[in-house]
């Protein structure tokens, strides 16, 4: 039976920082990290976007909106500091239609709130000075917007926490949290005990909430995801990132399209339901994964409120003309031809309350002495090093 002061389940992105952020407070403390599968940002982490995001979407006093902007710097730093390829491209959220105008003014505000750097409100014309190929009546220009690879971040932080003495231990899922004296971890392999214990467990994260004695309250229903890739142009389709002004109801950006830090352009993401939370290939079930979606009363409220949103997603994973089509609106020089048929796909891990409540912000819950991360979707992996923070904030306070 190994003992430690810390334990940390989950080796994506957000858990690695939480274990950094102890590490850095604690130097004496002994701290494991026990990660499922056989190596860091094997799921949300290492199948998002790559975008640092800049905090203009969320609701001002809302965890999102304040970590994510502090955690944009912090990325933007630790990047720097480790050599880690990434760019301040910027993004534009582009209006092609009267209709757009009040959710774009709604954008400006929030992101002016939230103080989101460099935000500004630009015209038509304007559009076509920061983005050539892109078009619209009205945009917001976001120049502190950027990209990076999330694996090559978790990777470098990994580094350092061996550096520091953590261990890891990869392929072994967490069957079950007890407490009595202290935290009781069950493995496939044995047993970890901690005096404390941080679960950053992702698209797995309510199960294992569940099982340490957490309310079944919210449920994870996970929605993938598909990015379709560009062919390769002698000119750039866009200079950084251009985006369609979001559905405010849903916690989805809509189709757009993004420069990678590595050169591909990506058309994406679809958000479709799917039958298990690893579906990186839609024809991947699991029956333990459908039962939880199907058997959560939230999921088929949320059914009945967005049916008409689902058969979008149905109708663009289906055809890629239809999936092109929707980023035409504001890059009008994309066509059918415009893709190379390669695509790339991740798994959205979005709580749904048993109402059908989408939760559109980060969730945080503790049971005794181990603390639960509920809900972390985009944008976490920006937000990684605040939302460390935050969560250890609050069990130094506790």
């Amino acid at each position: 039976m190994a003992e430690y002061d810390v334990a940390v389940v989950g080796a994506g992105i957000v858990g690695l920082a939480v274990a950094l952020e102890v590490s850095n407070r604690r130097a004496d403390a002994s701290i494991v990290v026990v990660e499922r599968e056989a190596d860091v940002a094997a799921h949300q982490t290492g199948h998002n976007s790559g975008v640092i995001h800049g905090g203009i979407y969320y609701e001002p006093g809302s965890l999102k909106a304040k970590l994510c902007v502090e955690g944009a710097a912090l990325m933007y730093e630790f990047a720097q500091e480790q050599g880690i390829a990434h760019e301040r491209c910027g993004k534009l959220i582009v209006a092609v239609r009267p209709d757009e105008l009040p959710r774009l003014d709604e954008l400006e505000r929030r992101g002016a709130a939230n103080g989101v750097p460099g935000l500004r409100r630009v015209s038509g014309d304007e559009i076509r000075d920061i983005e050539p190929n892109a078009t619209g009546i009205a945009a917001l220009h976001a120049p502190n917007t950027g990209i990076i690879d999330y694996t090559d971040v978790s990777r470098a932080i990994r580094k350092e926490l061996e550096g520091k003495g953590v261990d890891f231990r990869f392929g072994e899922q967490v069957r079950e949290i007890t407490q009595g004296t202290e935290c009781r971890l069950r493995l496939p392999h044995g047993t970890v005990t901690a005096k404390q214990v941080i679960v950053c467990a992702g698209l797995w994260s309510d199960r294992l909430a569940r099982r340490s004695g957490a309310p079944a309250n919210p449920r994870v229903v996970p929605f993938r995801g598909v990015y379709l890739r560009l062919k390769q142009t002698d000119r750039p389709v866009v200079n950084g990132m251009v985006y369609p002004v979001p559905d405010p109801t849903l916690p989805f950006l809509g189709v757009h399209v993004t420069k990678h830090v590595h050169g591909d352009v990506m058309l994406g993401p679809t958000a479709m339901l799917v039958p298990s939370r690893d579906g990186y290939l839609f024809r991947r079930a699991r029956p333990r994964d459908i039962w939880d979606t199907v058997s959560w009363p939230g999921t088929w409220h949320v059914a009945r409120t967005y049916w008409r949103t689902g058969i979008d997603e149905i109708r663009m994973a289906t055809s890629k003309r239809a999936y092109v089509r929707a980023a035409a609106q504001y890059v009008p020089s994309l066509t059918r031809s415009s893709i190379d048929d390669s695509f790339h796909s991740g798994v959205r891990a979005q709580a749904v309350d048993r109402d059908g409540t989408l939760v559109d912000d980060f969730a945080i819950s503790r049971t005794g002495a181990v603390s639960h991360v509920r809900n972390a979707p985009s944008p976490a992996a920006t937000s990684a090093f605040a939302l460390a923070r935050e969560l250890v904030d609050r069990i130094d306070r506790s």
